[in-house]
C-alpha cells in the first residue's frame, strides 16, 4: 500500500536520523529526568515504530496517538510533532487524504524550529495535495521543500516529485526541463534506484511528448536497472508505463506489461497499482461478453475502499476515544479545582459579607449625617435667603414709604381735606405692599386651593399698565403633583413676575401651562426690554434656578436686550 519511493528514501535521509539524534540528546543530558508519564510515551512511540515496520497500521496509529497526547502534556513539541508526522503517513496509506491534511496541518504548529520535520511534513502535504488533485498546492509544497534542501545532490528528490505533478497535468515538457538536468547529477550514480526513478519518469514524458523513441529507451534502460538491484516496487512503475506507452501501439505488449505489474503489485500487497494494471487490461482486452480483468478489478476495488473505509473508521474512533479520556480527564481535574474553588469562595464570601456589612453600616451613618448637616444648611440657607428679601423689601420699598409718610403728616395740615386724602392714599399704599409681603412670604397652600391661589398670585401683577395672560393647553391634574413641586412652581413664578416688575418694563406677560406623560411644562414670556445673564443671577433668578433643580427639573432662560424676556420650566411627574 506505499504510495512512492521517493517518499520512503526522503523520510530516512531527513526525519528518521534527526529524531533518533533527539533521543540521543535526552538520554546524556544531564539535567533531564524524565517523568513517568514521559518514559510511558517514549515506549508507545518505540513500539508504534515496530507496528509501523511491521504494517501493523492500526496498532501502530492507536500508540503513535496515545504517545502524542502525552507528549502534548509534557510539552514535547519534538516528539508531538514526529508522532503526528507518523500518524499522518498512515492516514496516506489508507488514503484518508483529508484526515492526512489535518494532522499534518497539526503538525506544522510543533516544528516552526525544527526544519528536517518541516521538509517531511511539506513533503508529505505534496503527495496529499497531488491525490487530491490540488496540482497547484502540490508544486507549492514540493518548491517549499526544494527550497528547504542544502544538499545539492538531494534536490532532485523533490524536482521530481514536481515532474510528477505536471506529468499529472500533462505539462509533459515543462517535466523535461525538470529532469533532463537533474539525470546530469553524478551522485545518482551511486544511488541507481532514485536514478532510475528519474529515468522512468523522464522516459515517460518523452513518449507523450511526441519522442517515443528516445522516451522507450529510456524506460528500458530504467527497467533493467530495476531489475538488476531487485527493486520490485519500481518494476510495478516501470511496467506500468509501458503498459501504457504500448496501449495504442501494439495491444500485446500492452498487455504483456500490466499483466506482469499487476503480479509484481500482488507480490507487493500495493493495491492501487494492482487496480492500475487491471485497468489497462480491461481496456486491452478484445473479448466480447464477461471480461475477468473488469470483473477482478470491480471485486478488487470494493475490497480496497470496504478496507479503507474501515481503517478511517477505526482511526477516528481512536482519536475520538483518546480526545473522549483527555476531557474527562481535564472534567475530572476541574472538579476538583471547582470543588476547592467554592470552598475558598464560601469562605472569601463570609469574610467579604462582614467586610461589606461593616462598611454598609458605616457609610450609612455617614450619609445620615451628611445629609441631615445638608438639609441643614439647605434650610439655613433657605431661610437666611427668605430673611435678606424680605429685609431688601422693607429697606428699599416699606420703609421709604412710611418715612415719606411720617414727614409729610409731620409738616402738612391734615385739617386740609386734600392734604388729609393724600396721607390716607399714601397710607392705604404701606398697607398694600404690607400685605404683598406677607402673601409672598407666607405658607403655600398645595391642597384644593392651589390652583386657585396661583392664579391670584399671578393676576396680581396685572395693573392698568401690564396685561398677565394665563393659558391652559392640555388639562392639568394638579392632584397628582408632589406638595414639593407645587411649592417650587409657585416660588418660582413669583420670582419671575417680581423680576418682570422691577426689571423687564413689560406691558404684556404669557404664562402658559401644558403637560404629557412625562412631565409639566409651563413656559413664560413678556415684552420687556430684556436683560442679562448677569442681571437676572444678580437679583433673584438664581433662587429660582435652584428650586427646579432640587425637584429634578429644568430652567432655561431665552433672554436678548429690546427683544423680551422667555423662560421655560420643564418639571417630570
Amino acid at each position: 500500500m506505499q504510495r512512492s519511493p521517493i517518499i520512503i528514501l526522503f523520510l530516512f535521509l531527513f526525519l528518521l536520523p534527526f529524531v533518533c539524534c533527539q533521543k540521543e540528546a535526552k538520554t546524556i543530558e544531564k539535567n533531564f529526568s524524565p517523568s513517568a508519564k514521559y518514559q510511558l510515551a517514549a515506549k508507545l512511540s518505540a513500539s508504534a515504530d515496530s507496528y509501523f515496520k511491521t504494517a501493523k497500521f492500526d496498532s501502530a496509529f492507536f500508540n503513535y496517538n496515545k504517545s502524542k497526547e502525552l507528549f502534548k502534556e509534557e510539552k514535547d513539541s519534538t516528539f508531538t510533532a514526529y508522532n503526528l508526522i507518523k500518524l499522518a503517513k498512515i492516514q496516506q496509506i489508507f488514503g484518508d487524504y483529508t484526515s492526512c491534511e489535518e494532522t499534518l496541518t497539526e503538525a506544522l504548529d510543533y516544528s516552526k524550529d525544527k526544519p528536517e520535520y518541516l521538509l517531511a511534513i511539506h513533503n508529505l502535504l505534496g503527495i496529499t495535495s497531488k491525490e487530491l488533485k490540488n496540482y497547484e498546492d502540490a508544486i507549492i509544497y514540493y518548491k517549499i521543500v526544494l527550497n528547504k534542501i542544502q544538499q545539492e545532490h538531494l534536490k532532485v528528490i523533490p524536482l521530481n516529485n514536481i515532474a510528477s505533478v505536471y506529468i499529472e497535468q500533462k505539462k509533459y515538457s515543462q517535466a523535461i526541463l525538470l529532469l533532463e538536468p537533474s539525470l546530469q547529477t553524478d551522485i545518482l550514480d551511486s544511488h541507481p534506484k532514485t536514478k532510475a526513478i528519474l529515468m522512468d519518469n523522464l522516459g515517460f514524458a518523452y513518449s507523450k511528448n511526441g519522442e517515443s523513441k528516445k522516451g522507450l529507451s529510456l524506460m528500458n534502460k530504467a527497467l533493467a536497472i530495476r531489475v538488476q538491484t531487485n527493486d520490485s516496487y519500481g518494476n510495478i512503475s516501470s511496467y506500468l508505463h509501458l503498459a501504457d506507452y504500448y496501449q495504442d501501439i501494439d495491444s500485446q505488449k500492452s498487455n504483456k506489461n500490466a499483466v506482469l505489474a499487476y503480479q509484481k503489485a500482488t507480490q507487493t500487497k500495493s493495491i492501487d497499482e494492482q487496480l492500475q494494471a487491471l485497468s489497462f487490461l480491461m481496456l486491452n482486452n478484445p473479448q466480447k461478453g464477461q471480461n475477468s480483468s473488469a470483473q477482478l478489478f470491480v471485486n478488487l476495488n470494493d475490497s480496497i475502499k470496504k478496507v479503507r473505509n474501515n481503517a478511517k473508521n477505526q482511526f477516528a474512533k481512536i482519536k475520538y476515544d483518546a480526545s473522549k479520556a483527555t476531557l474527562e480527564n481535564i472534567k475530572y481535574k476541574e472538579e476538583r479545582s471547582e470543588i476547592a474553588l467554592q470552598l475558598q469562595t464560601k469562605k472569601n464570601q463570609t469574610y467579604l459579607f462582614g467586610f461589606g456589612f461593616l462598611l454598609l453600616l458605616i457609610t450609612i451613618i455617614f450619609l445620615v449625617h451628611y445629609f441631615k448637616n445638608k438639609n441643614k444648611q439647605a434650610r439655613l440657607q433657605a431661610s437666611y435667603s427668605t430673611e435678606t428679601r424680605i429685609s431688601k423689601k422693607l429697606h428699599d420699598e416699606l420703609a421709604n414709604d412710611v418715612f415719606y409718610a411720617m414727614t409729610f403728616a409731620e409738616t402738612q395740615d391734615l385739617q386740609n381735606p386734600l392734604k388729609k386724602e393724600t396721607l390716607l392714599d399714601n397710607l392705604d399704599k404701606i398697607y398694600k405692599r404690607t400685605r404683598n409681603i406677607s402673601k409672598e412670604n407666607s405658607p403655600i397652600d398645595t391642597g384644593e386651593n392651589f390652583v386657585f391661589n396661583l392664579k391670584q398670585m399671578l393676576n396680581s401683577y396685572k395693573s392698568n399698565t401690564v396685561e398677565v395672560i394665563i393659558k391652559t393647553q392640555n388639562p392639568i391634574d394638579w392632584s397628582q403633583i408632589e406638595d414639593n413641586k407645587k411649592i417650587a412652581i409657585q416660588r418660582v413664578l413669583q420670582e419671575l413676575m417680581v423680576n418682570m416688575k422691577k426689571y423687564s418694563q413689560a406691558n404684556f406677560v404669557v404664562i402658559g401651562f401644558d403637560s404629557n406623560q412625562n412631565s409639566l411644562l409651563i413656559d413664560y414670556s413678556d415684552n420687556g426690554i430684556g436683560f442679562s445673564e448677569k442681571l437676572i443671577l444678580k437679583n433673584g433668578l438664581q433662587n429660582a434656578e435652584n428650586r427646579i433643580h432640587a425637584i429634578n427639573g429644568l430652567l432655561t432662560f431665552d433672554t436678548q436686550t429690546h427683544k423680551g424676556f422667555k423662560a421655560k420650566i420643564i418639571i417630570p411627574n
